[in-house]
């Protein structure tokens, strides 16, 4: 291993590191805030509500706005699968060039994709003056950070050398996120959980055809 590929190892460890640190505060803050119990009468099941809130509950049927923008919610998907997509390669990275090259190439490509639809953000924020208003410099910098991650992590499957410059990318997406726009990816999955464990507890969701 060269000098370049250690000290990009080391760029990745720390990002690592910060990004456990950072996740760690920010659930701590928020779980010392009051909290109050429900104790409405059980009419329903958390677990499926918590089923349900992180699968069919983000269908586009189950929101107006996602019905009502279809495009952009298509672009969010491919848009995420790039940014998940990458991170399985950043976890495959040490071994990806023993896998057959049509796999990595077929990786490169759904990355190459995803890659596009994160830069399409950019699109969005400069043509629709709603979300212009309201962006700030971080989005914008938070946006480009994770189209190069994703962009990078598609090179770095075809391009052996790229790969320790993707680790140094890594790191710093990974530093950056629990202190910028980027940490919306943690409260993803808190609050999803919280919207299923409170509305299937009170049988409002319509889990199932029993339940409509």
């Amino acid at each position: 291993m060269t000098t370049f590929e250690i000290g990009s190892l080391a760029v990745l460890v720390i990002g690592i590191v910060l990004l456990l640190y950072g996740t760690a505060r920010i659930l701590s803050v928020t779980n010392r805030r009051p909290f109050k119990i429900d104790v409405a009468p059980k009419r329903g099941s958390a677990m499926r509500g918590v089923a349900y809130a992180f699968t069919l509950g983000m269908a586009p049927w189950a929101k107006e706005s996602t019905r009502r923008h279809l495009i952009a919610y298509v672009r969010g998907i491919v848009f995420h699968t790039g940014v998940f997509g990458a991170l399985a390669v950043l976890v495959a990275s040490p071994w990806m060039w023993q896998w057959p090259e049509v796999i990595r190439i077929a990786a490169a490509v759904v990355l190459a994709v995803g890659a596009v639809a994160a830069a399409g953000g950019y699109w969005i924020r400069l043509t629709d003056e709603a979300v212009r208003r309201v962006s700030t410099p971080d989005d914008y910098f938070s946006l480009g950070l994770v189209t190069v991650f994703i962009a990078i992590a598609s090179t770095a499957c075809v391009v052996e050398s790229i790969v320790p410059g993707f680790w140094i990318i890594s790191g710093v997406v990974l530093a950056y996120l629990p202190v910028s726009k980027l940490k919306h990816s943690i409260y993803f999955f808190y609050t999803r959980f919280q919207f299923g464990t409170f509305f299937g507890h009170r049988g409002v969701l319509k889990i199932s055809r029993r339940e409509q």
